[in-house]
């Protein structure tokens, strides 16, 4: 394990860092940091690797050490009464095609941090990034906060090692916190979960262990281009970064305020109103009562292959707090699609929202991608039925791809959740969209992420691909 301190000069800041917008966009345009060259990231990634012995092998449930099916619900638990269960869920809401539905559901009612440690070296800021292995990952190991980590993984449920730098983020004063807000996670295979987001900035001499480098933001916003690199946990970090112009085609400003389509003041409003007007009844019920799901020795799934499959693993993870254990996850049945359609609407980058409504949300709507689904369960309904866009999306007819890469949503619960993430500039999709959608600028629903339970965490993936695309559009 290393400990060195890289070499900084440290500088007092005031309370409020006025000076923080151009201090990161400094940091965005640095494409080499103090420790990694961009072009060494990979191979650094590839050692970390090997560095460890990790394997996931798929097992039956009845090999699962300390989880069983609860006797009377079927409710799959852990002994410790800890971590998260595996519950049912009953859901109706009052538009689309599916108004009323039965599924199996997370439940882990604790709050995890994700939290990324900033520091400045030679007037640049870095970020410390950690090479994290999950068990979900189709890769295994991508790039995740510096902190990511479930209440009952750091308060050590599992007997485990502590967890690296967390004092940053649990102990107030540690540093100058940049960002702070609670954000939802998956609305459809979460009940009610949510997540503490950090960055926290230091001016302390940090030691570097083994499996985390420091970079600049540039150098992140590269990696966000490639795929199954960033995991889902530091997406959702990212994308609370406060606001330094560098979305794609965004201006800033009086004038570019001037210039959305809508101010921000209505737009909060029409939200507000589609929390209010929209309906959503969803009850946690036993897992083994709900229609339409079968359990069996090594999987529960929806008896018309459909959806999804909750699953067992057994993982060896030599780098983790905890080297061994079992666990279930959900498996999608195939890969999904996530996708902002955009346009400039008076010279200023606007992007597609959808005020969705998801079974395992706090508050029965946020706002999401424009399409946001898994294709193959849409196909059996009729084109009517199909969600909004898909099309365009999947083969954008006089539309730019603007940006694509393949991202993995959070690999410590889901097996292979791959989707296809997308921005399509189109010139022609509709100034006035079908209801429960709108026009919102990047800065507008960076300002809505700073609040938490605005922006779900699709969404939230693709704001920080839309500040990885920068001001030069590429």
């Amino acid at each position: 394990m290393s400990t060195t301190s890289l070499p900084t000069r440290p500088v007092l800041r005031p309370r409020e860092d006025a000076g923080l917008p151009a201090r990161l966009a400094r940091s965005a345009a640095a494409n080499q940091g103090v420790q990694l060259r961009t072009e060494d990231f990979g191979g650094w990634l590839a050692d970390r690797g090997r560095a460890h012995d990790f394997s996931v092998d798929r097992i039956a449930f009845a090999d699962l050490d300390g989880w069983s099916f609860e006797s009377g619900t079927g409710n799959l638990v852990h002994r410790s009464g800890r971590f998260f269960t595996v519950e049912g869920l009953s859901a109706a809401t009052d538009e689309g095609p599916h108004r009323g539905w039965h599924q199996p559901i997370i439940v882990q009612p604790e709050v995890g941090i994700l939290g990324i440690l900033a520091k400045e070296f030679d007037g640049v800021l870095h970020f410390l990034m950690q090479a994290k292995m999950e068990p979900g990952n189709p890769n295994l190991l991508q790039l995740s906060p510096t902190v990511q980590a479930t209440r009952s993984n750091y308060t050590k449920v599992h007997k485990g090692l502590d967890v690296k730098y967390l004092d940053y983020f649990v102990t107030p004063g540690r540093g100058q916190v940049l960002a702070d807000a609670l954000q939802s996670e998956h609305g459809s295979w979460f009940y009610r979960k949510s997540n503490r987001n950090m960055i926290v900035e230091t001016l302390d001499d940090v030691p570097l262990y083994d499996d985390f480098c420091w970079l600049t933001l540039g150098q992140i916003n590269e990696l966000l281009h490639q795929d199954l690199v960033i995991n889902m946990d530091a997406r959702t970090v990212l994308s609370c970064m406060p606001e330094y112009g560098q979305e794609l085609g965004t201006e800033h400003g009086p004038s570019a305020a001037e210039r959305a389509l809508h101010t921000d003041a209505e737009l909060r409003s029409w939200f507000t109103g589609e929390r209010s007007r929209r309906e959503l009844r969803a009850e946690r019920v036993p897992l083994a009562s709900i229609p339409g799901w079968v359990r069996g020795e090594r999987s529960v799934d929806h008896e018309e292959g459909r959806y999804f499959k909750v699953v067992a693993v057994s993982v060896r993870a030599a780098s983790r707090e905890v080297s061994t254990w079992t666990q279930p996850l959900f498996e999608p049945v195939e890969a999904g699609v996530t996708a902002f359609v955009a346009r400039r609407i008076g010279g200023v980058l606007h992007v597609l929202a959808h005020a969705r409504v998801e079974g395992g949300f706090l508050d029965t709507v946020e706002l999401g991608p424009t399409v946001q689904c898994t294709p193959g369960n849409w196909d059996h309904l009729p084109a009517a039925d199909r969600p909004p866009f898909l099309d365009l999306v999947l083969a954008p007819r006089g539309g730019r791809v603007r940006y694509e890469a393949v991202h993995s949503e959070e690999g410590g619960r889901f097996l292979n959740a791959d989707s296809r993430t997308l921005v399509v500039e189109c010139d022609d999709a509709p100034l006035d969209p079908p209801p429960g959608y709108r026009w919102v600028t990047p800065a507008q629903l960076r300002s809505l992420v700073r609040h938490g339970h605005y922006v779900n965490v699709q969404a939230r993936t693709l704001l920080a691909c839309l500040g990885a695309m920068g001001g030069d559009g590429r």
